[in-house]
């Protein structure tokens, strides 16, 4: 599993240094055909549609494949089955991540928005570009468990799929090239920026926190905000957070990437847009809800070499603080989002 891992690490770094070779310029993130909402507060997209323009006959194939339970070694599993939307594209209520063959995982499934903007993907920053990342789930023995092979083979045998490549890409070729950048362009649509909170600070309409989400911003901006940075609400870091060492899943976090001590039992800091409609909580899912995350911070953490400074003495979060926190991060639930029937799940039957 291992050397499975620093292959798929390898094939990312190669990808990245293509996409940043001389000659590629960058372009504006609205392309082709089909126009990109984007917030006036976030950043400019870390992604580069350069060669990757967004169409609408790329996002409906990126679509239909996200939802494809072909792409998975016995047809059973598809990205949308772990990435569902009423949880953000999160696996509501289940702590591991869950495959075929009824096998498991050993780490939640995360949150699928926003990632346009991301630097690096998977809980230990694994894969450094979002044309690779498909690569994983897709061939992870414990998740989709298929060959790019075999998921090249049927594709090309069905003839929904040639004219759907046809139409985004020109002609009926189907490579793993193509087939990334499609998924691409649908998950590039899946942005989460239409919250209370985007409202209030963004003055819009005449929206404005309750006492108690104003009481919790002010918490969360003391507390919170060093590693959950406005307006992603993450920072994007690596950093263990106090948490007990999980001996059933044995999982050392960054530092089965890098193999640096220095890494042990760290992990990518989620953003906390969405994160009421997302349970369970942690990379390894134990806290089941929002209240027990509070609990870790006041009195759960574990101190070890690596333990971030800014968690090492606790939050120190009273009862009402607790309440007002929670009032605030509630305002961060992005409700189009959630419901955006573009990005519902459509029954594939061909």
């Amino acid at each position: 599993m291992g050397k499975k891992i620093y292959i798929i690490y390898f094939l990312a770094i190669c990808w990245l240094l293509y996409q940043c070779s001389p000659g590629k310029d960058d372009v504006a993130p609205v392309t082709g055909d089909y126009v990109l909402k984007l917030p006036p507060n976030f950043p400019t997209p870390t992604y580069s549609f350069a060669n990757n323009k967004l169409t609408k006959n790329g996002i409906a194939l990126g679509k239909r494949l996200f939802y494809d339970p072909r792409l998975s070694r016995d047809g059973t599993i598809s990205c949308g089955f772990c990435h569902q939307q009423f949880a953000a594209f999160a696996h509501f209520d289940h702590p591991l991540s869950h495959g075929i063959d009824n096998r498991t995982g050993i780490r939640t499934v995360p949150s699928l928005f926003n990632l346009i903007w991301q630097t690096s993907f998977m809980w230990d920053g694994g894969v450094n570009h979002l044309e690779v990342q498909p690569l994983t789930p897709i061939t992870d023995e414990n998740e989709m468990g298929e060959t790019l092979e075999n998921v090249l083979s049927k594709l090309r045998n069905n003839t929904k799929y040639r004219g759907m490549f046809k139409a985004a890409f020109g002609t009926e070729e189907i490579t793993t090239e193509r087939l990334f950048k499609a998924l691409v362009q649908f998950m590039a649509t899946m942005n989460s920026f239409e919250t209370k909170y985007d409202s209030v600070v963004n003055k819009i309409g005449n929206v404005q926190f309750t006492t108690s989400e104003a009481a919790g911003y002010t918490i969360f901006k003391a507390k919170c905000a060093s590693c959950h940075k406005e307006p992603l609400f993450t920072d994007q870091t690596f950093r263990n957070n106090g948490l007990p060492y999980n001996t059933f899943l044995d999982d050392v976090g960054r530092m089965r990437i890098t193999n640096s001590t220095n890494d042990y039992l760290k992990f990518k800091v989620p953003s906390l847009r969405n994160v009421i409609k997302s349970p369970p909580y942690m990379h390894d899912g134990r806290f089941y809800n929002i209240y027990l995350v509070f609990e870790h911070y006041n009195s759960g953490i574990e101190l070890s070499p690596t333990v971030d400074p800014l968690v090492r003495n606790g939050l120190q979060l009273s009862t009402q603080d607790q309440q007002n926190l929670y009032q605030f991060l509630n305002t961060l639930t992005d409700l189009n989002f959630i419901n955006n029937k573009a990005l519902a799940e459509e029954l594939i039957t061909d």
